[in-house]
């Protein structure tokens, strides 16, 4: 099945790299909870090497779950799964379902509690998460962000024209706590 859809390496995370391939990925999966590993390895392929690889892979088991538990994606239905690298330094996945009565929301997380954790588990460990009604149903998204290295900014060039910085600006050693005779002192009485 990997080659369904495109796989990510390594040098796609950084900013200094080659450029990212073509994004998004999509896939449809049956509303089943078989298919939740099935998502789970359809982004643990496409992440491979990036840094947030983990935390989306718990995301999407947990976004699949609920699609399967409480949409009409788990009454014989479907549900996507899209992965995006919008920017270098940000991952994001989303689940889209078939829709339910009730709004996403994330409520507090109780590890000793057998069930209900699950957004509350994404908003803790995601960067941000959100949803938005798609018709139909509704599509839930998780982003994760990681530092990436800043381009290195190209060297000054010395400008002929400019005066040396000791004639623009007068300098004095910090520890001296009287300025020099030279430097402005106040408005003129």
């Amino acid at each position: 099945m990997t080659g369904a859809y495109p796989v990510l390496h390594v040098g796609s995370f950084g900013s200094a790299g080659p450029a990212q391939p073509a994004c998004p990925w999509a896939r449809t999966f049956r509303g089943t909870p078989a298919s939740v590993p099935e998502a789970r390895r359809f982004v643990a392929e496409l992440l491979a090497g990036c840094p947030a690889r983990e935390v989306l892979m718990t995301c999407v088991s947990e976004l699949s779950a609920n699609a399967v538990a409480h949409t009409g994606s788990g009454n014989g239905g479907v549900f996507i799964v899209e992965v995006d690298l919008p920017r270098p330094g940000v991952a994001r996945i989303a689940v889209t379902d078939q829709g339910g009565p009730s709004l996403p929301a994330a409520g507090r997380l109780d590890l000793m509690a057998e069930g209900g954790r699950g957004l509350a588990m994404v908003a803790a460990c995601t960067n941000r998460w959100g949803y938005a009604d798609a018709h139909p149903g509704r599509v839930v998204w998780a982003e994760a962000c990681w530092p990436v290295p800043a381009p290195a900014a190209p060297p000054a060039a010395e400008s002929r024209t400019t005066a040396p910085r000791s004639r623009r600006f007068p300098r004095f050693p910090r520890s001296s706590p009287v300025p020099p005779d030279d430097w402005p002192s106040g408005p003129a009485a």
